[in-house]
């Protein structure tokens, strides 16, 4: 994954912020959408579309575009900023693939030493009861 390139693929769109905010809220343009275009990126191979694609599915559009929000601060630079890290944060867990669990063996002595102190146990258990003349 090459992280130049994958920004490069990105657009951006500066849209005004809803909520409360008085003046600031409605007149800047501060929140800013991220989309990034999976299925034309030429940053990913098809593997890595893949792995992304079934992971994100639930945050893609039919069109398999991601589309990302952020109105978190005041300026427009900062939200970018905020949106980018998150994107690429987005990208990495995407593409994290983790290693398969190698069943282990109980090892041979351990089982014998199970027996063995299921054995004794069940010896003092025997010698607690009454005797039998």
């Amino acid at each position: 994954m090459e992280i130049e390139k994958i920004i490069s693929e990105l657009s951006f769109k500066a849209v005004r912020s809803s909520g409360a905010g008085g003046q600031n809220v409605n007149k800047v343009s501060s929140k800013v959408v991220l989309t990034f275009d999976l299925k034309n990126s030429k940053a990913l191979t098809e593997d890595e579309k893949f792995l992304v694609k079934t992971k994100l599915s639930s945050r893609l559009t039919t069109d398999a575009v991601l589309v990302l929000n952020c109105d978190e601060d005041r300026s427009q630079f900062r939200n970018k900023e905020i949106v980018i890290k998150r994107f690429l944060e987005l990208i990495k867990n995407a593409l994290f693939i983790p290693k398969e669990r190698k069943p282990t063996k109980i090892p041979k002595s351990v089982i014998r030493k199970r027996i063995k102190d299921k054995k004794s146990l069940s010896d003092v258990k025997k010698n607690r009861r009454k005797p039998d003349f």
